[in-house]
């Protein structure tokens, strides 16, 4: 089993599921932060020690801390000490379910779980400890198939024009009438809602703000 294992987590730990968890697995050492830049310093002095952690289990999100912080995500944590250590072990812990962070925590990132906090999080939290020293990848049932690829769309001037209106506040109908005015075809509002409806299935987009906050979050605006 893991010798030594680093947990980032804001929420108290004696009463968190990861106490639990980890519970009769033989860890000989388990320590806790509840802040990133925390995480990050007892990463690095168990490095300068010789003494290295196997494992980090993180949460992506963190309570805001008074006192400024150098990294404030899990997923930079995460990035950080990869950086300094290529070969820890990383199960990600989190109430996070959208499919395009899932995909680029586990295929970009290449952490070796990824445990949905929920009512079975202790349960699959304790076996994904298992499967992951076992050299296993281990993802929730739950959130198994956001891990399915999609067929690829290739993402155009056009869809880029019709996010950027959104953004600015602009509906279907004023959009249309811009397009026009630049002579940029189609430009009917049933076209417009068409791109916009695979846009949004696309990337698992729920209506038009959560389809421009998760393009912002990807780069395209």
């Amino acid at each position: 089993m893991f010798r030594k294992v680093l947990i980032a987590e804001d929420t108290d730990y004696m009463s968190s599921g990861i106490r639990m968890a980890l519970e009769g697995l033989q860890i000989q050492v388990v320590e806790y932060a509840q802040y990133c830049d925390e995480a990050f310093l007892k990463f690095k002095k168990a490095l300068l020690d010789k003494e290295p952690f196997d494992l980090l289990i993180s949460d992506l999100s963190f309570i805001e801390n008074p006192n400024p912080q150098k990294i404030s995500e899990g997923e930079e944590l995460i990035e950080t000490l990869r950086a300094l250590q290529p070969s820890l072990k990383v199960i990600v812990f989190s109430i996070e379910d959208k499919p395009y962070r899932l995909r680029h925590l586990c295929k970009q990132l290449s952490v070796n779980a990824y445990v949905w906090k929920s009512i079975h999080g202790q349960k699959e939290l304790r076996k994904a400890i298992s499967e992951v020293y076992a050299g296993h990848f281990f993802i929730s049932p739950k959130l198994n198939g956001v891990l399915k690829e999609k067929e690829s769309l290739e993402i155009t001037e056009y869809d880029v024009f019709l996010l950027k209106g959104l953004a600015g506040g602009m509906d279907q109908q004023e959009i249309s009438d811009a397009l026009r005015k630049k002579g940029v075809k189609p430009s009917s509002r049933s076209s417009i809602e068409k791109r916009l409806k695979l846009l949004k299935e696309y990337f698992n987009a729920n209506n038009p703000t959560q389809l421009v906050a998760v393009t912002k979050d990807f780069g395209l605006i």
